[in-house]
């Protein structure tokens, strides 16, 4: 599935992942390929995610020491939508 990381400031992610673990307002949630969709308010936390392609990653993004294609990204709220293979996180 593909997963977009917008913020106000930049477009921090874009990319071919195996899933993606944000922090729900109601608690930590995570969406595979073929999950269905859903539109989520998100809260303060750390947004995860596994990459399958070595897709582009950067500065914004620190990485899991154990597993280099598991990256994290520091959130302060938002909003995440999938629809199909696609989820769009707008961060704060």
């Amino acid at each position: 599935m593909i997963l977009d990381i917008l913020t106000p400031e930049a477009h921090v992610f874009h990319g071919n992942v195996d899933y993606v673990t944000m922090p729900g307002l109601e608690g930590q949630f995570q969406v595979l390929t073929g999950h269905a969709a859903i539109i989520s308010a998100l809260k303060s936390g750390v947004l995860s995610f596994k990459t399958l392609d070595g897709s582009l990653v950067n500065e914004h993004l620190t990485s899991d020491n154990s597993n280099t294609n598991v990256f994290h990204y520091k959130i302060s709220g938002g909003v995440a939508e999938m629809l199909g293979e696609h989820v769009v996180v707008l961060a704060e």
